[in-house]
């Protein structure tokens, strides 16, 4: 009887010894682990941040009405990647059968920070009037609470030299309904009177607009704007018989493509 229990005592003993040592060849002969993206369990595959994306956006696509009618386009387009972007952005007015305040830019953008993206291209004014080119960089993004900002510099012939500074933000008031207060302010160094540009606060572009989202990407809108003319401009301006502020009703589209 003691013999047969110490027997089983013994048995006991070797088969716990022998655990460690049948893990450890299974360790031993194991496959080594799998270069496959999909093997990076618990922390999943790698971040695709190298993938190029693109985006199109025409932001105002309406008709002012006051004293007098005109047509407004404004818009951009991009493709990169989340860190490096070439953009195309493009506005302009058609009044009285003339391009009016027409520029084309283009920049390359590189993010700075999770918000904000540096900007560095070109900007070409073509419309009716001499044309001008520039030299163009500047910061874009998103600050605090979500307004959209952009700042940007121009260095021209001549030592001529620019900057345009914009802003709006977009207010939910309902999932679909959204109004958005927008604002740019244009300031020169030079008088430029083949352009009717004055030098200091050159112009002010605010405005209100309400727009119903059918779509994230289809959204017409009604509100109303307000264009200022200021300093050297302003005198420009009357001096041509032209009036040197407007507020008129807009009706429009925005569009992402």
């Amino acid at each position: 009887m003691t013999s047969r229990w110490a027997s089983g005592l013994l048995a006991a003993a070797l088969a716990a010894l022998s655990v460690p040592v049948r893990a450890q060849m299974h360790m031993d002969h194991a496959p080594p682990p799998s270069s496959d993206a999909g093997s990076a369990a618990p922390f999943g595959a790698p971040v695709m941040d190298q993938h190029v994306f693109y985006h199109a956006l025409i932001d105002q696509l309406e008709g002012r009405f006051g004293a007098d009618r005109s047509f407004r386009w404004e818009g951009e387009a991009w493709a990169g990647t989340d860190e490096n972007r070439i953009w195309l952005k493009s506005e302009g007015t058609l009044a009285n059968g003339l391009l009016e305040d027409s520029q084309q830019e283009v920049f390359f953008s590189r993010a700075i920070t999770t918000y904000f993206d540096a900007q560095i291209g070109a900007r070409y004014d073509l419309d009716s009037k001499p044309g001008r080119g520039w030299a163009a960089f500047g910061v874009e993004g998103l600050a605090p609470l979500f307004f959209h900002v952009a700042a940007t510099g121009y260095v021209g012939g001549d030592g001529r030299l620019a900057a345009r500074l914009e802003g709006s933000y977009d207010l939910l008031l309902t999932q679909r309904l959204i109004l958005q207060p927008r604002i740019e302010m244009n300031f020169y160094s030079q008088d430029d009177p083949m352009r009717e540009i004055g030098s200091g606060l050159s112009d002010l572009d605010a405005g209100l607009r309400l727009r119903y989202e059918i779509t994230r990407k289809f959204a017409p809108y009604v509100g109303v704007s307000y264009e200022g003319k200021y300093g050297g401009t302003a005198d420009l301006a009357r001096a041509a018989g032209a009036p040197t502020d407007e507020v008129r009703f807009v009706a429009g589209l925005r569009i992402w493509l």
